[in-house]
């Protein structure tokens, strides 16, 4: 194989992707010009699929979608201005939903890159698309869980509401198995391997970055959602999932683009025009915000123990909570914060093994989260306005405002803010929209307001 120069690609190909029922392993094949294949793979359990023609003529239509979102993590290596599709056709709507991903999903992985993207990432248009059909897929949910506070408040949720769910996840993490098998839910673990040559052409100095995993793993979920019959995939994201860092001379770039509601709203109106009539996907917490979230988890220690969103120790399971926290990522800070006004503090340092906001060290990261000089970190954390709220919030509490960094904040950081916009009670209000099922949100409405 020659070393890759991603100065000299000049095409990336979609060359191929195919499912084998029998063994249900999906294949999504790529190459940069006339490279080797990169080959990945996608395993839903529950093989051999007895199809019918209708159902299999969705999962190649949901294969195919999947082919073209997935091709993100590949496309970033080169980035080159020549995109060709082998093996079928797309119509415009197809390539408008793909093209809209890549551009706003990569918009991290650009801006740290110093790329522009705009206008690069074009795919060819050579066909019409016909309306999907209505399946009679099975009243039954593909819940994703991810292993922190918010699926895991869906999932009550649509317990409470009386949804039939499988609790989901994709790849091999043992502390999302242990998290979704204590829900005593049904499981579905979704296999997918990365092609082996796409961290060769990262040792090699491909371009890298961070991309739009949950459209990734979106589509993998409708692809698995059509293969077990059920009509419903669910995720966690919230509203505060669609404002991103704003970055001075650059503007918004948002870190979690595709959780957000323009994502969701694209994504899911495409799937039930083009795959499958009647496969719903949306993200039940859209109406709340990550404060009302917390709120809401705050409600029952059942997942205490179980449950992480830290990115930085995701890979490990200790028996005791410190071992699945570090500590000081922004995930970390944002969680501790996020929880701090709905929890004793008792429980709260239990969860952690330690009091965060006791750590002068730490100032930068909550400085980051309340953007006091400095923008909202690129993780998936809530919004500044929420930062602040709940630590004015801690400020006014006996058993808070004595720790380091909220007495920090009293002093140095509130004489500065604009006292109205702090109150707590308007973050946990219900809005926005969303594309949760009509009967479905009244029941969760009434849940989550309690």
């Amino acid at each position: 194989m020659t070393a890759f120069d991603k100065h000299q690609v000049a095409c990336f190909r979609f060359v191929r992707c195919d499912f084998a029922a029998d063994t249900g392993v999906a294949r999504l094949v790529y190459a940069f010009d006339h490279g080797p294949e990169m080959v990945e793979t996608i395993t839903v359990p529950g093989a051999p699929f007895n199809l019918s023609p209708e159902r299999a003529a969705a999962v190649q239509r949901a294969l195919q979608l999947l082919h073209l979102i997935a091709g993100v993590s590949y496309y970033k290596a080169g980035v080159p201005d020549t995109v060709a599709i082998e093996g079928y056709a797309i119509d415009a709507e197809t390539a408008a939903l793909v093209e809209s991903i890549y551009l706003h999903g990569l918009g991290e992985f650009a801006y740290r890159n110093g790329l522009n993207l705009r206008g690069r990432f074009r795919l060819p248009v050579a066909g019409e698309v016909s309306p999907a059909p209505t399946l009679g897929l099975q009243s039954h949910a593909l819940v994703a869980i991810g292993g922190g506070k918010d699926s895991l408040v869906s999932i009550e949720a649509l317990r409470r509401a009386g949804v039939e769910e499988t609790v989901t996840w994709i790849g091999g993490s043992q502390l999302i198995r242990a998290c979704a098998e204590r829900t005593g839910l049904p499981i579905l673990n979704l296999g997918r391997a990365l092609a082996p040559e796409l961290f060769e052409l990262n040792r090699q100095g491909a371009w890298n970055g961070h991309i739009p995993v949950t459209a990734v793993n979106s589509a993998i979920m409708v692809l698995a959602a059509l293969l077990q019959g059920v009509d419903q995939v669910v995720f966690s994201n919230e509203r505060s999932a669609s404002y991103g860092s704003q970055i001075p001379g650059t503007g918004e770039v948002n870190h979690q683009w595709s959780k957000g509601w323009a994502f969701e709203q694209a994504f899911g109106r495409h799937v039930q025009r083009y795959v499958a009539a009647d496969l719903q996907y949306y993200s039940l917490l859209r109406p709340m915000s990550e404060l009302a979230v917390a709120r809401q988890f705050a409600k029952t220690d059942f997942y205490d123990a179980h449950f992480s969103s830290c990115n930085r120790n995701f890979h490990i399971l200790g028996e005791r909570p410190v071992n699945r926290w570090c500590g000081v990522c922004p995930k970390c800070h944002f969680v501790f914060l996020a929880l701090a006004p709905f929890m004793s503090k008792a429980r709260l340092v239990r969860i952690f093994g330690r009091n965060l906001l006791d750590d002068l060290d730490q100032a930068g990261g909550f400085d980051a989260l309340l953007e006091f000089q400095d923008h909202k970190p690129f993780e998936c954390v809530g919004e500044g306005k929420e930062s602040r709220a709940a630590m004015a919030t801690l400020a006014t509490r006996p058993d808070w405002k004595e720790d380091a960094l909220v007495k920090r904040f009293c002093n140095e950081i509130l004489p500065q803010l604009d006292l109205a916009e702090l109150a707590l009670e308007p973050m946990l209000e219900l809005q926005g929209e969303h594309r949760i099922p009509a009967g479905l949100w009244e029941r969760v409405r009434e849940d989550f307001a309690a």
